[in-house]
C-alpha cells in the first residue's frame, strides 16, 4: 500500500485544501495497470488512488497491488466497481477515470479550481484521440453534440463532491449509459462545468472495433437513449455493433 496523505493543496493564491479520491474501474488490464498508476502519481501527485477490480484473472490486482491506497474487488460491471471504489474512498472530491487515459498537468490543480465555486457539483474534462483526421472529426463531434444533447461519457473523467454522489445514489447499475444518467442525475442537483483541458483517450476500441463504425453506433446508442429506450436493449445493440472480443469491460 503506499503510504501518504490524500491531501492536496492547490496554488490558487489562496489556500485551499481538498481530499481529492481517484477511482480507476478496471477488468483484466495488466498490460495497462502499472503504467498507468504510475502515470497518475506524477499527473495527480497526492490524490488518494483506489483500484476498483471487477473479478480480473490475468494478474492485474497483483500488479496494481502496492501501486495504489487501496485495491477495492466487486463484482464486474464498470458502475458496480466504481460504486464500490466510491464507497471506499476518503475523499471528498470523487473523480473516475479510465485506465487506458492519459491525464493533462496540473489536472488537481484544474479540478479544485473548478470545484471552488460552491455552486459547483462536478464536472469533466474534455477528450482528445491520437493524431489523426478522423479522430480529430470524431473527438471534435463527440463534443458540440454532447453539449447540444447534454451526455458525456466515462472517458471524460468525470468528478463531483462525495456529497453528492451519495445523495443522486452513486452511479445506476445498469448495462450501459451508466455515465450518461449519472451525469444527467447529477446536474439535477447544480451546475456541470467543464474543462478545455484535455484527456488523451486510447484509440484502442476505435481500432478494433473500426472508427467509423464505432462513432456511428455511439450515436444511434445516443438516440434511442434520449427517446426512452431501455438501457438492457441499448445494451444488446452495442453488443451486437461494438463487441470486440478483445474487450474487457463490456
Amino acid at each position: 500500500m503506499r503510504s501518504r496523505d490524500c491531501h492536496w493543496s492547490g496554488d490558487l493564491g489562496k489556500s485551499v485544501e481538498m481530499q481529492v479520491s481517484i477511482i480507476v474501474p478496471v477488468s483484466n488490464e495488466a498490460p495497462l495497470i502499472r503504467p498507468f498508476l504510475q502515470h497518475l502519481c506524477e499527473r495527480a501527485p497526492g490524490a488518494e488512488i483506489i483500484v476498483a477490480d471487477g473479478g480480473s484473472c490475468d494478474g492485474t490486482v497483483d500488479l496494481a497491488t502496492g501501486f495504489c491506497d487501496q485495491l477495492v474487488e466487486s463484482e464486474r460491471g464498470r458502475a458496480v466497481q466504481m460504486n464500490a471504489g466510491a464507497r471506499a474512498a476518503r475523499g471528498e472530491i470523487l473523480w473516475f477515470v479510465h485506465v487506458d487515459a492519459k491525464l493533462p498537468l496540473q489536472c488537481l490543480d484544474e479540478i479544485v479550481r473548478m470545484m471552488g465555486d460552491s455552486n459547483v457539483v462536478g464536472g469533466y474534462f474534455r477528450i482528445r484521440l491520437p493524431q489523426s483526421l478522423v479522430y480529430r472529426l470524431t473527438d471534435s463531434f463527440a463534443h458540440y453534440a454532447g453539449i447540444l444533447l447534454r451526455m458525456r461519457c466515462g472517458d471524460h473523467g468525470i468528478f463531483c463532491r462525495r456529497t453528492v454522489f451519495v445523495d443522486i445514489g452513486g452511479f445506476p447499475e445498469v448495462p450501459l449509459m451508466e455515465d450518461v444518467e449519472f451525469l444527467r442525475r447529477l446536474r439535477r442537483c447544480g451546475r456541470v462545468k467543464y474543462s478545455e483541458r484535455r484527456i488523451l483517450v486510447s484509440p484502442r476500441r476505435y481500432e478494433s472495433v473500426g472508427s467509423v463504425r464505432l462513432t456511428l453506433a455511439h450515436g444511434v446508442i445516443a438516440t434511442l437513449y434520449i427517446f426512452g429506450v431501455p438501457s438492457s436493449i441499448l445494451a444488446s445493440i452495442y453488443r451486437r455493433a461494438c463487441w470486440d472480443r478483445r474487450s474487457r469491460h463490456r
